[in-house]
């Protein structure tokens, strides 16, 4: 079983309507219990970097997910859920990260030929073959975004496929059993549903 975490933010019937093609059984959940038993943990998230710590920190969930990524568990972040693994984000006036993933989000700065937010279909390059999520997804494939912050982690070996905005940025993390997403997979079309096809074999 796949447990969506509910924390009021995200496009979170549209990612478990895609996973739910490939035959898993899913859950979308706040509850304790559920999390606890879920074979893999997915984190979605649209919205505003503080606001989403602050759901996450009501429902009693980050001392839960910590331990659940240290168990081995894998675990997707989307978009704000990606964020939201790191240590901080410039869009972030209170709240720090979950740390789980060294480095900050950063903000992008508009300029000529780049508006922000970063919006619609992009490339996904020089990817990393051996990351699970990439099996099979052909290099330049293009996926869907929508984002005003990029994720800039400390180790670029974390960095498993990359986008050009005006600047090359990390669009997938990997470190273990953590992913991290910036794109939404559940917008993304064939290559998106790939994606979570993928991690839905992840082991």
């Amino acid at each position: 079983m796949i447990a969506i975490i509910d924390y009021g933010m995200g496009n979170i019937h549209s990612v478990n309507k895609a996973l739910g093609l490939y035959g898993v059984k899913t859950i979308v959940t706040d509850k304790v219990e559920d999390i606890k038993s879920a074979e893999k943990l997915v984190l979605p998230g649209v919205g505003a970097f503080d606001d989403a710590k602050e759901e996450l920190e009501k429902r009693g969930l980050i001392d839960l997910l910590l331990e659940q990524v240290r168990s081995k568990k894998p675990f997707l972040g989307i978009c704000l859920g990606m964020q939201l693994l790191f240590d901080q984000s410039e869009e972030a006036k209170v709240s720090k990260g979950l740390g789980l993933i060294k480095g900050s989000v950063k903000r992008f700065e508009a300029k000529e030929g780049r508006k922000v937010p970063h919006m619609g279909w992009n490339q996904l390059n020089h990817l990393k073959y051996d990351c699970p999520l990439l099996r099979d997804v052909q290099n330049d494939a293009y996926v869907y975004f929508c984002h005003s912050y990029y994720p800039a982690p400390s180790d670029q070996n974390l960095v498993a496929a990359s986008t050009d905005y005006g600047m090359d940025f990390a669009a997938l993390v990997w470190k273990e059993n953590l992913f991290g997403v910036q794109f939404h997979p559940e917008k993304s079309q064939a290559v998106g549903l790939k994606i979570m096809e993928n991690f839905v074999k992840v082991c």
